[in-house]
């Protein structure tokens, strides 16, 4: 969350900072602001709101010159005012910084800069560094920067320029994601790469601890100890179209219909039809490792969550592992039961996830081998990982998570065939598997080409107040993602629940004025869902079923029905996870929601 953008080279700098902030506002969308060097002095020009009022700002104070940084903020420290927006100056005014993260020692370092002499002008705890490096300077903004992180407690990304060292801007990271663009007479720094993309694909990702220096023909990293150190250049692989629109009115409605493709994606050169089984070259998991594994633990937050619940029952079935699913966020604040024969898996769209990284590193920490499951290449988790599963599913620049939910299944799908093969599973039911996985980009084409009739329901249930999501067996997770996005972009309250488990609570809020939807397929457990059913009708419920096929037992009792196609019984979550989609979205949109921008929400949360 907050996105930072950076830029040195021999063009005026603003115009590729508003252009950056605008890639990244998804990253954060409190306030904005920029400071750029023009030759004499660093000036700033901030505002509170989303970066169409930054754009404003410019436009009626213009700020040239060749060196600059940008901030989108999601708000941690002091609310979302023009005053707590970065970037902060420094006391004399030498010192600009931007900063992601939270400095958990900002108060101690606060007072002592306070008496010796510091005025603070915000209520933030990112104005803390920029005291600091004025403090510490000698001639070298570097060493400056480096000697202030020292002080420093908490996690951080940064950016700093000085008009007192001019020419170069001073980055560093430690628990937030922060890269270097590489270019011809030019250099940036970014917090993700969709803010760079349209300049280069060139970039060096920065690991905890490193010290980048970049001026318009050269860039360094250091070390704490201001030492150098040897960093990779690595290319994105992803197109611009990736990152823009193309005609959709958002994004979130964009990513959903590149489902089929995004799917495909995910399996592409990885599904072996002919034997039942799949290649992951990306594991660094030998056969004997393989099979030594007693256990494994998936840990994930929000959507990828839902994703490790759907994840734990394939592999238990598929491969008779006992599974547990922790919330990331409380995985290394308890004593979990981790040992050298743990599989921990980590599942995260960004790979930066700040609680989902601690928690890989703590599995490791007890000697469990991790998996990361991420969708950027070249993120936190992918670089510390033993091994892992890229989604390929594109950037996800909707903050609701979307075609990443649908990969992260299909990911764990083709773990689980792998696993599964190795461990004995015969052929004919890996075939079933690999078989049923290949089908799903036409199926879900199939689920969006009907995509009017669920915004028929969504006029229907706009003004509801409440919403209650209900599923059995695999299909519990799938209802707890549905009342995730419809709370997230539409600010419905909706609660997800087993389907059983209704009747022991939540049927005491069932009324006329209660939509509830049912993700009721035909499966295993068809028959007790439906007997749900009959307990909300008898109540007045208001019932939205998800079935695939057409269902005698569902006549008289149902308002509204949308089939999806079939599938194997827990490969469906895929499939019944996109009407769902489209009615939190067709909902939101209804309601004059901000779909992209939800408030309080940003897109990666890297803070704890």
């Amino acid at each position: 969350m907050c996105g930072i953008i950076g830029y040195v080279g021999s063009k005026h700098a603003t115009p590729f900072l508003l252009e950056g902030l605008k890639r990244m506002e998804y990253r954060g969308y409190d306030s904005a602001g920029v400071a750029v060097y023009d030759g004499a002095a660093i000036v700033t020009r901030r505002a509170a709101g989303k970066i169409a009022r930054l754009e404003s700002a410019l436009a009626s104070a213009p700020v040239d010159g060749l060196v600059g940084i940008g901030h989108t903020r999601w708000a941690t420290h002091g609310p979302p005012t023009e005053r707590n927006a970065h970037p902060h100056l420094s006391a004399d005014g030498t010192v600009a910084v931007v900063h992601n993260g939270i400095i958990e020692n900002a108060n101690t370092l606060k007072a002592a800069l306070q008496e010796a002499g510091y005025d603070f002008r915000s209520d933030t705890d990112t104005e803390v560094v920029a005291h600091l490096v004025q403090e510490l300077y000698n001639g070298s903004l570097e060493e400056a920067v480096i000697l202030a992180l020292a002080k420093i407690e908490g996690t951080y990304g940064i950016a700093v320029i000085s008009n007192r060292d001019p020419g170069k801007i001073v980055a560093a990271r430690k628990g937030s994601p922060l890269l270097l663009g590489i270019g011809e007479h030019q250099h940036f720094v970014a917090s993700d790469a969709s803010a760079i993309l349209a300049h280069t694909r060139q970039v060096v990702y920065l690991d905890d601890g490193d010290v980048a220096v970049i001026e318009r023909d050269g860039y360094r990293v250091l070390d704490a100890n201001a030492m150098p150190l040897a960093r990779r250049v690595d290319k994105i692989d992803w197109e611009i179209g990736a990152i823009e629109r193309n005609g959709f009115a958002h994004f979130m409605l964009k990513e959903i219909f590149e489902q089929p493709q995004t799917v495909e994606n995910a399996m592409r050169g990885r599904l072996i039809l002919e034997d039942g089984t799949s290649k992951l070259g990306g594991l660094n998991l030998t056969h004997e490792q393989l099979m030594a594994v007693d256990n494994i633990t998936i840990t994930a937050c929000g959507t990828s969550w839902h994703s490790a619940l759907i994840g734990e029952l394939l592999i238990e079935e598929y491969c008779r592992i006992p599974v547990e699913v922790e919330y990331a966020s409380e995985f290394r604040y308890r004593n979990p039961i981790v040992t050298d024969r743990t599989l921990c898996i980590v599942i995260s769209q960004s790979g930066e996830t700040a609680d989902t990284l601690a928690a890989m590193r703590e599995a490791k920490r007890r000697g469990a081998r991790t998996l990361g499951l991420v969708n950027v290449v070249g993120s936190t988790i992918a670089r510390e990982d033993d091994g892992g599963i890229y989604l390929h599913a594109g950037p996800e620049i909707g903050v609701a998570s979307t075609k990443a939910f649908t990969s992260q299944v299909v990911a764990l799908a083709l773990f689980t065939l792998k696993l599964a093969r190795k461990r004995g599973l015969s052929v004919v039911r890996g075939m079933e598997m690999a078989h049923a996985l290949a089908a799903l980009p036409a199926q879900i084409q199939q689920v969006l080409d009907h995509a009017e009739l669920i915004e028929h329901i969504a006029e229907e249930f706009k003004r509801a107040p409440n919403f209650l999501y209900l599923g059995r067996g695999v299909n519990f997770p799938v209802a707890l993602e549905g009342a995730l996005k419809l709370k997230e972009i539409s600010y419905i309250h909706a609660e997800g629940y087993p389907a059983a488990e209704m009747k022991h609570g939540p049927i005491a809020l069932i009324d006329e004025m209660m939509p509830v939807v049912f993700v009721v397929p035909h499966d295993a457990v068809f028959d007790k869902v439906v007997s749900s059913i009959q307990e909300v009708k008898a109540r007045k419920g208001k019932i939205i079923a998800i079935t695939s096929r057409e269902e005698p037992a569902l006549k008289g009792i149902v308002d509204y029905e949308f089939r999806i196609p079939e599938t194997i019984d827990l490969l469906m979550p895929v499939l019944s996870s996109i009407p769902l989609q489209l009615l939190a979205y067709y909902i939101a949109v209804k309601r004059g929601a901000n779909v992209d921008q939800p408030r309080n929400l940003a897109k990666s949360v890297t803070v704890e």
